[in-house]
């Protein structure tokens, strides 16, 4: 019976021990740095989307499959290094997914009011890691640069009536503070043109859907070049012809008075967050698109503006961590890797997916957003996992790395004895059903425990 351990229990994960589990001579033991499972679903997918959780249903069928455990509250790198690991395993998958934002690179971007859509999302997801964090909602202007579907949901919460929200499994805290904020003005800017911007048409539909808001987009934005228009007739180009169509109609909306507005702009790049003791505003740099359809890129014109905010989202991609002891590319952001193999070193001008330079790490693999960046759907990562735990069940069956030098109950009681209280799945349904009756009291379909030693308590 071959052992595999999966680091990271979000959807990549939960779909890679799902493809091992189908062979009958693997057994997975799955590690979670917070004591709950699901990752992306729980804390990524905002409250208002509960359809967008149901894949978690599917997680829980997974949890209970014989040959499966789940040891949260425990994290690679800090509470056990990828060494022991790997003499504990016949081969370890990291599935820890994008756990950072990209920088802006500019002037100011460390202002108080200056803030990540990771920050945001986690606070009002009700994560552990951001349940402390403040946000200045006193202001007027909200501005977001990025034109994805993190970036919409961002706006959303910031603009959608609180009583929408309440009966969500919004967190408490994030209510009671929208439920006072003062933002009125929530500014979308994105660096190219709207033929290229990344919402998906679903999300886009939302935002002229909000109660009580005006959506505002200048016409003369929506005017495409030739190239635009090439992109939008090509094979790939259906869900960008379907937002144009919206964009389009939301111009052609008439002015109305209305509780918040919620602006587009298009072809601008924050060049310097400018403030004394907080942010005040943003300088915005025209751009222009060069090159041909489905190359474009935006390059600066040096022709600025400014526009006054409060508050400031960066939602412009999302880079992993490194774990000492596995190699990474500080550059992309993701383990480097060739079919899911973790790779020892790799041409910084080579695709993850192509034949790249470097020999495999016996034993190591990599699946979802570590593997790839930051990119695709939920249920992109099943077929991502499966194509990494084919190239892994290949290798067992090839025993291409040594026999382990230990095991994993011996690798679990090393954790005990450093004073580590690891979870199971089991306690994670104690922790799943005490939530669900914090909820219950106020209509709400959960309450999430937002600090660690409450998951705890609740074990007790």
């Amino acid at each position: 019976m071959s052992r595999v351990a999966v680091v990271g229990s979000g959807p990549s994960g939960f779909y890679a021990a799902e493809a091992l589990l189908k062979s009958p001579s693997v057994e997975v033991d799955m590690f979670e740095r917070l004591p709950v499972p699901y990752g992306l679903v729980r804390y990524g997918v905002a409250p208002d989307h509960p359809r967008l959780k149901l894949p978690a249903l599917a997680y829980e069928r997974i949890g209970v499959t014989p040959g499966f455990r789940f040891i949260g509250g425990v994290k690679v790198g800090r509470d056990l290094s990828a060494q022991e690991l790997r003499d504990a395993y016949d081969a370890v998958v990291f599935c820890h997914g994008a756990e950072t934002d990209r920088a802006l690179g500019v002037a100011g971007e460390a202002l108080a009011g200056s803030h990540t859509a990771t920050e945001f999302v986690g606070w009002y997801n009700g994560h552990p890691d951001f349940r402390d964090r403040l946000f200045d909602l006193s202001h007027d202007t909200a501005v977001i640069i990025g034109h994805g579907n993190v970036a919409a949901d961002v706006c959303r919460i910031l603009a959608k009536p609180v009583d929408e929200l309440a009966a969500t499994d919004i967190a408490q805290h994030a209510l009671d503070a929208l439920a006072a904020s003062r933002v009125r003005e929530i500014v979308l800017v994105g660096r190219r043109g709207p033929a290229q911007a990344k919402f998906s048409d679903k999300e886009l539909r939302e935002l002229g859907e909000v109660s009580g808001t005006q959506v505002a987009v200048d016409r003369a934005d929506l005017e495409l070049g030739a190239a635009c228009a090439a992109e939008l007739e090509g094979p790939t180009g259906q869900g960008a012809a379907w937002n144009m169509a919206l964009l389009r109609e939301f111009a052609a909306r008439p002015a109305r008075a209305s509780a918040r507005r919620i602006r587009f702009r298009f072809l601008e790049s924050p060049a310097a967050l400018y403030g004394r003791d907080r942010l005040e505003g943003v300088v915005l740099e025209k751009n222009r698109l060069e090159g041909p359809a489905f190359e474009q890129r935006a390059s600066g014109t040096g022709r600025t503006v400014r526009l006054d905010c409060g508050l400031l989202f960066r939602s412009v991609g999302y880079k992993g961590v490194r774990i000492d002891g596995v190699p990474f590319d500080d550059d992309r952001g993701i383990i480097p890797n060739r079919d899911g193999r973790v790779i020892s070193d790799a041409s910084p001008d080579a695709s993850v997916d192509a034949s790249v330079d470097g020999s495999a790490v016996p034993g190591l693999y990599c699946a979802g957003w570590i593997k790839r960046g930051a990119n695709g759907v939920i249920g992109t990562n099943r077929a991502d996992a499966a194509a990494t735990i084919e190239s892994l069940l290949a290798d067992l069956v090839r025993q291409t790395r040594p026999a382990r030098k230990s095991d994993a109950d011996a690798l679990l009681a090393r954790l005990a004895g450093r004073g580590i209280r690891w979870t199971s799945f089991e306690d994670w349904k104690k922790i799943d059903a005490a939530e669900i009756r914090r909820g219950a009291a106020s209509g709400k379909p959960r309450e999430k425990f937002v600090d660690l030693d409450e998951m705890y308590a609740a074990l007790d």
